[in-house]
């Protein structure tokens, strides 16, 4: 049976409370290990690398790797093709096809028009990425935004183990889809910033982030106003799940409150390490090949 959410929950389904304060103290807590924990990330095969190690063009490339799925979903979603040939080529990984994806039909104008500016903006963000590259760009790995997406619903409790769920089918299924990625990759961002070593690029990365923020904060206001904060907050419970780390997640609302920006006690958005952003992208804890990247990313931090 194939569901979708084209009729939101009201208020009074979502979860009876967020443990907000408790878990921006548990994120304070390993803050400490923030750094270290980024000293040991999986690479190809079995074996390790050391941040230190780590080039500006490794981290640019992990980062390309989440600019090609966002792209593919948010270009499909809004217009029904995704990136041309001579954007998702590369002298490093292996090219791979796009299984899933259409476009939405969106009812509301409002919402057609923000997936346009997202895939507007990823694409953009890619081709930033990919110029900065040059010759040392990964090409897009294989990306799946079909089965992948039921299986990521499934494992959040959003449907039942024989339920399919299609992320394009109407504009809310599109809107938890895309929760799914967008407080990842300001995580990602944001762990990402210490390892960086040039300061032209690092104030990229900054520009990536803040609009990576917006559409996170936009996305999470969209799903507040249609009542969505079970399902929000069961999302946000998997992926905290999957990164294997502490609360680092959280839902977007009680039902009584609104949290609309997922912050520490400091303020300051969560950071994720790239091995901790693949256990989700790839949907399963052990962090190895699977879910929306079914043969792995690319480059060397995989």
């Amino acid at each position: 049976m194939s569901l979708d959410f084209s009729a939101p929950a009201h208020a009074s389904a979502g979860p009876a409370s967020l443990d907000i304060v408790g878990g921006r103290r548990a994120f304070i807590k390993a803050l400490g290990l923030g750094v270290a924990g980024t000293a040991v990330m999986g690479t190809v095969g079995s074996t390790q690398a050391s941040a230190q190690a780590l080039t500006d063009t490794d981290i640019l490339n992990f980062a390309l790797n989440l600019e090609y799925l966002g792209s593919e979903f948010y270009l499909r979603a809004s217009t029904g093709s995704g990136l041309s040939d001579a954007e998702v080529s590369g002298s490093v990984g292996t090219l791979g096809p796009v299984s899933g994806g259409r476009q939405v039909p969106f009812e509301t104008r409002y919402l057609a028009n923000f997936a346009n500016e997202l895939a507007v903006d990823e694409r953009a963000h890619l081709n930033t990425l990919r110029g900065s590259l040059g010759s040392a760009a990964i090409a897009r790995p294989q990306i799946d935004l079909g089965a992948a997406f039921t299986f990521a619903a499934r494992g959040a409790g959003l449907i039942g183990p024989n339920d399919t769920f299609d992320a394009f089918a109407n504009e809310n299924n599109f809107l938890l889809s895309a929760f799914i990625f967008e407080d990842v990759c300001v995580t990602a961002l944001t762990g990402a910033a210490p390892l960086l070593q040039s300061k032209e690029i690092l104030s990229v990365a900054a520009g990536f982030l803040g609009v990576e923020a917006y559409q996170a904060g936009a996305i999470r206001t969209f799903l507040t106003s249609r009542g969505f904060f079970q399902q929000a907050g069961l999302i946000s419970a998997a992926r905290g799940k999957l990164d294997g780390v502490g609360s680092d997640d959280q839902g977007i609302s009680d039902g009584a409150t609104v949290n609309i920006s997922p912050t520490d006690v400091d303020g300051l958005a969560f950071a994720r390490t790239p091995q901790e952003v693949l256990r989700i992208a790839y949907l399963n804890p052990q962090g190895t090949p699977n879910g929306f990247f079914p043969m792995g990313v690319n480059g060397t931090i995989r």
